[in-house]
């Protein structure tokens, strides 16, 4: 009988994979859950594993050719000559054994991200002796930006949890163990460990990922300058990356020790009965670490400005029912404020680039990270080419991105790779206030509360609706003219849409 192996689920917003490496040849023996090939995407590795024992059949898919979400990738003639494992060593042998008669499973910390290290173990949905199925939620991680459910990789009892509530476990450690699990669960982890066993005993050379080799060649790197961390030490993208950082990096000077955090005051004691001690959640950590980290590191200026958006809101008044029904979301001012920010962008290019070392690294295109305050605390979901977008597709986008927002299930990509943020602090009654910057972008547009004011209008005094505009910048890289010019340009481009679509 042939069995299909089909490209997994790669995460949320991927949708194709390039295959980097094929582990196994046409007429191989495979074992079950045996790495057959590595897929790269955007932003991760992902490792296919063989859904059968048998002998490798057809590969469709070869290396360097892009698959998407499901395609066929290869065959395997399942019960053919299929070996145990790759390698007969008496170790995975005896480790097979107990698996027979209903071993035990590791439940292992998933993959968390790129960059992402380390996540705080916050809840537990079952307890030690509770009866569990296969892919049934045990319990919840918390990173430094999203919540992260891990499920169970099979069937059984729960025997024991290894790291409790409020533990800090580091990528792939183990959590807890689930007894009573069928054979084929627990076979995964004695082909894994055979296969880099029989890797090296026939010291045959790894192949480095294709992106990685594209990127040691514009680095100008070797192989032998870059220290690999994919399977069998191969050398992936982020490798790269990691090792021309290092590289570009001038030698440190003896660090000066980090101020310690000054002690808390005493607390009368009648005072101290009254107060309540929460540990802070390793988001809010980080919201305050970055917050103040790009206080130490950037020059942050702000220049104000105020907008009379009469004309935007006579516009929106006269539409936006006519928007709704054609286009199935509410016309709101975030729009306006972004196709706005986009206009004045390619007037003021370094206000959308970033600092790299001593380089400037600007941005010909947009990625809007709009500011949403969630119970959890702030995120900041990017909007991927925003300034080729229409104000339909704005709306949707913002729209949907608040929503995962809120209930916690934006992914790590969906908050990585902004070039310019807006805030609008004018939902909570803000009236005016200077943004923190988001590293390492260089821009960020303060909007805040819309308020009737008095304004001299040709001589005469009206009542309009006034709004403030903030704009913090770095100082490093954009120059005063530059912001000013900035902010005008928002200015104009909201008191007189037209110029939007004119290009003006």
């Amino acid at each position: 009988m042939s069995i299909e192996v089909r490209v997994p689920t790669l995460g949320e917003s991927v949708t194709e994979a390039t295959v980097a490496t094929w582990f196994k040849k046409p007429g191989d023996a495979v074992a079950v859950d045996e790495m057959l090939c590595e897929l790269e995407t955007d932003k991760v590795t992902v490792e296919v594993p063989s859904p059968a024992a048998g002998v490798m059949g057809e590969i469709v898919a070869a290396e360097g050719e892009t698959v998407g979400v499901d395609a066929l990738l290869a065959t395997i003639a399942a019960g053919e000559g299929a070996a145990p494992a790759p390698v007969a060593a008496p170790a995975p042998a005896a480790a097979a054994a107990p698996a027979a008669s209903g071993g035990s499973v590791d439940v292992m910390v998933p993959t968390l991200g790129e960059s992402v290290t380390e996540a705080t173990v916050s809840t537990w949905f079952k307890q030690v002796g509770d009866s569990v199925a296969q892919d049934e939620m045990l319990c919840e991680l918390e990173t430094d930006k999203v919540s992260v459910e891990v499920p169970a990789p099979a069937a059984g009892v729960l025997a024991e949890i290894v790291a409790p509530e409020g533990a800090t476990v580091e990528a792939s450690a183990k959590l807890a163990v689930i007894s009573g699990a069928a054979a084929g669960s627990v076979a995964a982890p004695a082909a894994a460990a055979a296969t880099p066993a029989a890797a090296a005993s026939t010291g045959k050379d790894i192949a480095n990922a294709p992106s990685a080799e594209k990127a040691m060649a514009e680095a100008g790197l070797s192989a032998d300058q870059v220290t690999g961390t994919g399977r069998d030490g191969r050398i992936m993208k982020e490798d790269v990356a990691r090792a021309a950082t290092t590289a570009a990096a001038p030698a440190p000077a003896a660090a000066a020790p980090a101020p310690a955090q000054a002690p808390r005051a005493p607390v009368a004691a009648q005072d101290a009965a009254r107060e309540e001690r929460v540990r802070m959640t390793r988001l809010r950590q980080t919201i305050a670490k970055r917050l103040k980290d790009a206080q130490n590191t950037a020059a942050i200026l702000t220049t104000f400005n105020e907008v009379d958006m009469t004309e935007v809101m006579g516009l929106r008044n006269e539409y936006k029912d006519l928007f709704q029904k054609k286009h199935g979301v509410k016309l709101g001012f975030m729009s306006f404020f972004t196709k706005a920010c986009c206009h004045a962008l390619k007037e003021v290019p370094e206000v959308n680039a970033e600092i790299d070392g001593t380089d400037i690294v600007y941005k010909n295109f947009v990625h809007m990270g709009v500011a949403a305050g969630t119970p959890q605390g702030l995120v900041v979901p990017v909007i991927r080419d925003a300034d080729s977008m229409s104000f339909a597709d704005i709306e949707k986008a913002i729209a949907e991105k608040g929503k995962r927002a809120r209930d916690g299930k934006l992914s790590m990509a969906e908050m990585q790779g902004g070039t310019f943020t807006i805030s609008n602090g004018g939902v909570y009654g803000s009236l005016m206030s200077s943004p923190i910057l988001n590293p390492p972008q260089s821009g960020i547009l303060g909007m805040h509360k819309i308020q009737d004011r008095p304004m001299v209008i040709n001589g005469e005094i009206k009542i309009r609706p006034m709004m403030y505009l903030a704009l913090s910048y770095d100082h490093r890289i954009v120059d005063g003219k530059g912001a000013v010019t900035f902010l005008v340009r928002v200015k104009e481009a909201l008191e007189d849409p037209r110029r939007l679509l004119m290009d003006l």
